[in-house]
């Protein structure tokens, strides 16, 4: 069991982050863990044949399939959500005794030939660790990153609406089956549990992950933020394949680019991100989602500085009734 003390300042603090950097971590766990039959199959017959090679292999060492992983490679986001440029130079800034002290504990719980000289010149080190990361980024993550950052953003509109309905018991009744809030605490039901008791008064960070399922993980020592991460709502929809209904009873009644754009808002998109998706310009696409919206078959809400659209009940069911006429024809 991991518990985190609360004190007021603590319930004060709790707060929600995005983290690319903590998806390219926890991807790493994932490779080891998952099968082509899980939920992130697709993915990893998709990446296995281009990530091969020495930085995997540093990563892997860093990042075994079960037990201690080092905190600093986790770095707590600022703000909600944050670059994995960010994130990189957060770990890049590490102090060198920290990166000593929890290299040498992973070494101990987990030994891996490549950790000694790692130990030996963290300075080194660091810029090995942190250049692997970013190959390992742009081959594994990026390519599928708008994808999984839409499925999160939607995530934390659904956690933020139960916080504003219940407070924070709702909001933790729901969050995950093994995280549990007991007004002066949180309690994780986890087989491992890290040494050291995390800092008071720093609030509590909850960060959504995709390649944490199906359990998260949970940073606790000091000096780090205590940070709790789950995995999102929605998570067996990421990696399904769309279906083609250009050719579909919907489109001959909206059209072709307004049947696609009904398919494709499965996860909040953006107008740019939409038109991208669909190779239209944001211009035609911005009147085409006006009238949709008007229809009641999609909705928008503001994320930052962000508009993000996502399909509504009723265009679901029209896809649903389409997608079923188109079989049954």
């Amino acid at each position: 069991m991991i518990t985190i003390r609360l004190n007021a300042a603590d319930v004060g603090r709790i707060r929600f982050a995005l983290s690319p950097l903590w998806e390219a971590m926890t991807s790493v766990r994932a490779l080891s863990n998952n099968t082509a039959r899980s939920v992130h199959g697709p993915w990893l017959q998709k990446v296995r044949p281009t990530i091969e090679g020495d930085d995997l292999t540093l990563l892997k060492a860093l990042i075994p399939p079960a037990g201690y992983v080092p905190d600093f490679l986790t770095p707590a986001p600022p703000r909600r959500s944050t670059s994995f440029e960010s994130g990189l130079a957060a770990i890049a800034a590490t102090p060198h005794d920290l990166v000593v002290d929890e290299l040498r504990r992973l070494h101990t719980d987990t030994p891996h030939p490549l950790l000694p000289e790692l130990i030996a010149h963290p300075a080194a080190g660091l810029e090995r660790i942190t250049s692997a990361l970013e190959s390992y980024w742009r081959r594994a993550i990026e390519p599928d990153w708008r994808r999984m950052r839409a499925l999160l953003q939607e995530d934390l509109a659904f956690r933020l609406d139960e916080l504003a309905s219940g407070g924070l018991e709702r909001l933790f009744r729901n969050l995950h089956p093994s995280i549990h809030y007991r007004s002066d605490r949180i309690e994780i039901d986890r087989p491992y549990c890290c040494d050291g008791e995390p800092m008071t008064g720093q609030g509590v960070l909850l960060v959504p992950c995709v390649f944490t399922w199906p359990a998260g993980l949970a940073v606790t020592a000091a000096p780090h933020v205590p940070t709790i991460t789950y995995p999102p709502r929605g998570l067996g929809r990421l990696w399904e394949d769309r279906q083609d209904i250009t050719d579909s009873p919907l489109a001959d009644l909206v059209g072709r680019t307004r049947a696609a754009i009904v398919s494709h808002l499965d996860l909040p998109m953006s107008t740019t991100h939409l038109a991208h998706q669909l190779g239209v310009s944001a211009p035609t696409l911005s009147v085409h989602l006006g009238i949709l919206r008007n229809a009641g078959v999609v909705a928008s809400r503001r994320d930052g500085r962000t508009v993000l659209y996502h399909r509504t009940s009723l265009g679901s069911q029209l896809l649903s009734a389409s997608t079923s006429l188109a079989t049954t024809a």
